[in-house]
């Protein structure tokens, strides 16, 4: 049965999606070399009850490892994202992961407020709450130049990369409670710059800023809110928006020597968001490969 169709509880479609992009397909991409994108983990532990989750952007590459990852420790997860057709593929194998709960899926672009919104209140409502909310959706399209970077493309990764988060983070705000955990995704390139990124790199750099100063708003409340920067991590984003000069040689300036892969990102949110955690909030995660600069 279609878990994106099926009207239990344990699956759910929201579509709110008003712009009518394109879904991709659902198969596993491999980076350079063959290595396989989206393969599976095993994790980090997590406390004895686990969170409820709550992510924007889980569908594909490090979203999916983070809903895959959540989910196999018994997490309730409920994600929102525009592609319905990796967000099928992420649910299908958690099912065959023979996860406890099914997550839970609303098709939603972030960048329509009200849609958002809506799909926030169904999702905390489907859950029963939310304890830890990960911003992790994300738009980048390369550009030769400053002058190469339309109008249309820079609204739009803004709107996507740090819109988003602050609107996904107003509205869960009123149901987290003191230990809750608020989880960004910014990036190294936001702290080291890349010349073909300027518009990723500046929403990057403010998702950076928005961790530390948010988590000095609700310290007092108990609520962490750390970021993890990820350094070159091979997903379907990568072979779909940067030139073959960049993917052929991706990842490889890295001390490691190669691309890292979705599933060594995950492990780092759910120490963001256990117990094991506890003393960290306004951090800047790095899980880079060593990518020092």
């Amino acid at each position: 049965m279609d878990p994106l169709t099926n009207p239990s509880p344990r699956y759910c479609s929201l579509r709110l999606n008003r712009l009518g992009e394109n879904s991709v397909s659902g198969r596993r991409t491999r980076g350079p070399g063959g290595t396989e994108a989206l393969r599976l983990g095993t994790g980090a532990g997590v406390n004895a009850e686990p969170p409820r989750d709550a992510l924007g952007g889980g569908a594909d590459g490090i979203g999916s490892a983070i809903v895959g990852n959540f989910a196999r420790q018994g997490s309730k997860v409920a994600f929102v994202d525009i592609n319905a057709a990796y967000a099928r593929a992420t649910i299908e194998r958690c099912i065959a992961d023979g996860v406890a709960h099914t997550p839970i899926f609303y098709e939603v672009d972030l960048r329509d407020i009200g849609a958002l919104q809506v799909a926030c209140t169904r999702a905390i409502d489907d859950l029963g709450g939310v304890t830890v909310l990960v911003n992790n959706a994300a738009f980048q399209e390369h550009a030769e130049s400053i002058e190469d970077i339309t109008e249309e493309q820079f609204r739009r990764t803004f709107e996507t990369n740090i819109f988003g988060y602050f609107h996904m983070a107003q509205a869960a705000l009123p149901h987290l409670r003191e230990g809750s955990s608020i989880i960004n995704t910014g990036s190294i390139v936001g702290i080291v710059g890349n010349k073909i990124l300027i518009d990723y790199t500046a929403s990057k750099g403010a998702i950076h800023a928005f961790t530390k100063s948010l988590a000095l708003s609700l310290g007092e409340r108990g609520i962490r809110v750390n970021c993890v920067v990820p350094g070159p991590v091979w997903t379907p984003n990568i072979p779909g928006t940067m030139p073959m000069s960049e993917i052929e040689k991706f990842g490889h300036e890295v001390a490691l020597k190669r691309p890292g892969q979705p599933d060594e990102l995950a492990p780092a949110y759910v120490l963001l968001a256990s117990d094991d955690g506890s003393f960290m909030t306004g951090s800047l995660v790095e899980v880079t490969g060593g990518k020092l600069g």
